[in-house]
């Protein structure tokens, strides 16, 4: 899609939505193009303004009720959800686990202490599959005819990936164990190819009744404060082979393929590479900009900004901040985007600081 270049009259304010981790509210510029499609050039690698992917007004999150794991992990994003309102926390997953909800945690965990089986050369005796079909699909499009909007990229994640469903049956401890132990290895490859197979279908089930998506937003964190939970090498044996076969599915459809992954996960990022991501927005323990520096031609990245005190910083000096962020990784040739986790230091990302990055993005992008 080629764009204009950048005008002034786009930095009039056509509305506002609310900062959902806090702060003033979000502006939303006359952008020469719906946020749908502004999105969806940041995933295909074309950006026009730098977007925070997932939370920007561009995006709309749809997880519907009526598949389990949507409620057991307490993100329910449909026509029934009312914020502040919704009673749809926790409960059964679709293997049968009880998750339950922490509210300081804002969250679900599983309860441990009571993992199904502590081996996975036992999965084949223990684990009962979900029938996806016995679901009320159809019902379930006729209740959501109204939720979309069509100036919004649709987002629907799939919990709760592959290292983590290891955890929901074993506990952590026994489901690291499973990822290094020779004599789990060949059961553990076998479980996850099934369970690839389980998350094709219902991606092909979502794409066949809800058409309007347009990323799936795959949740498996790898790693803790200080380092990832198993190797590179393990990550390269026993992961990638089988998110590569879900995000190529994806690829297939025409969609786009996002991870979600928490923890310190820099060693991983050839890993999330290689199985075929579109984009990850490591957390902040990462060195975002440094990533974005080795691999941001291969991966759409979330950067976290330069720190400042707005209380003794300038309003001018705030816009320099935003333009030297800008001239440095809102590249048209290496475009990125803005980590959402910059959301947690809000007051950065203050009224001009938002202003001069969107209007230099522009400006920088509009160079390809």
């Amino acid at each position: 899609m080629k764009v204009s270049k950048f005008d002034e009259k786009e930095l009039n304010v056509v509305g506002e939505m609310p900062n959902l981790m806090g702060g003033e509210a979000i502006p939303i510029f006359s952008t020469p193009v719906s946020g749908k499609e502004g999105a969806l050039a940041t995933y295909r690698k074309r950006p026009i303004w730098q977007v925070v992917l997932g939370v920007g007004h561009e995006f709309q999150m749809f997880n519907p009720n009526f598949i389990p794991d949507n409620v057991s992990r307490a993100f329910v994003s449909d026509h029934s959800f009312v914020p502040g309102v919704s009673n749809l926390y926790a409960g059964k997953d679709m293997f049968g686990i009880q998750w339950l909800y922490e509210e300081s945690a804002g969250g679900s965990m599983v309860i441990p202490g009571n993992p199904l089986f502590t081996d996975m050369n036992d999965w084949k005796e223990k684990v009962v599959w979900p029938d996806i079909n016995a679901w009320d699909w159809e019902g379930e499009r006729e209740k959501n005819n109204g939720y979309f909007e069509k100036d919004k990229l649709v987002i629907t994640w799939i919990f709760t990936g592959f290292f983590e469903r290891l955890i929901s049956f074993m506990d952590f401890e026994n489901a690291a164990v499973a990822m290094i132990d020779e004599e789990q290895e060949d059961a553990v490859k076998e479980f996850f190819d099934h369970l690839s197979d389980l998350y094709i279908q219902l991606i092909d089930k979502y794409i066949t009744h809800f058409p309007e998506i347009d990323v799936f937003y795959i949740h498996d964190d790898w790693g803790a404060q200080k380092d990832t939970f198993f190797s590179p090498t393990a990550a390269k044996e026993l992961l990638v082979p089988y998110m590569k076969k879900v995000t190529d599915f994806i690829h297939e459809k025409g969609r786009f393929a996002e991870l979600h992954s928490c923890g310190m996960n820099e060693k991983q990022i050839g890993n999330i590479i290689d199985a075929g991501w579109d984009a990850w927005t490591p957390q902040t323990m990462n060195d975002t900009q440094k990533l974005y520096e080795e691999y941001g031609d291969q991966i759409i990245i979330g950067v976290l900004p330069d720190l400042f005190d707005p209380k003794t910083t300038s309003e001018e000096e705030q816009r320099t901040y935003a333009r030297d962020f800008a001239n440095k990784f809102c590249l048209a040739d290496k475009p990125s985007a803005l980590s959402v986790y910059a959301q947690f230091n809000e007051e950065i990302l203050t009224k001009a600081y938002r202003e001069e990055l969107y209007k230099q993005s522009r400006i920088n992008y509009a160079k390809s």
